[in-house]
């Protein structure tokens, strides 16, 4: 989940947590359903790159730090660009969702996410029932 001035928005996610499933991501995709995405987490923070080869449809990414707070956006990343996009460093986690969602939403750096991936350096902590 997501939050802002603009208020919530949550996504249905697939977890890219390891290696390989980084490495595949959404590539070969036709399409992805408008409030789905795919939340990449990394085992540390750190710089991360991404591009956009073999993938099919315009992705937003959010790249996120270990507190939850997004770091930036790279809006409508071109299908089949082998250009890299910098994350930057600090980044635990990177949300992929459908180009022109975050611009839709109005998601922008300083906002916050919510999911277990982020443990006790959370802003916006994961509350058990």
């Amino acid at each position: 989940m997501l939050r802002g001035d603009w208020g919530q928005a949550r996504f249905t996610i697939e977890l890219a947590d390891d290696a390989s499933e980084r490495a595949r991501g959404l590539m070969f995709r036709e399409k992805l359903p408008s409030s789905h995405g795919m939340l990449f987490v990394y085992p540390s923070p750190q710089r991360v790159g991404f591009w956009m080869k073999n993938t099919l449809i315009p992705l937003d990414m959010v790249f996120v730090d270990p507190s939850g707070t997004v770091l930036r956006i790279h809006e409508n990343a071109i299908p089949h660009d082998q250009t890299v996009i910098d994350g930057g460093d600090g980044v635990l986690a990177v949300l992929e969702v459908n180009g022109g969602m975050a611009r839709r939403i109005g998601i922008r750096a300083g906002d916050h996410m919510q999911h277990p991936a982020f443990g006790s350096e959370a802003i916006w902590p994961c509350v058990s029932p």
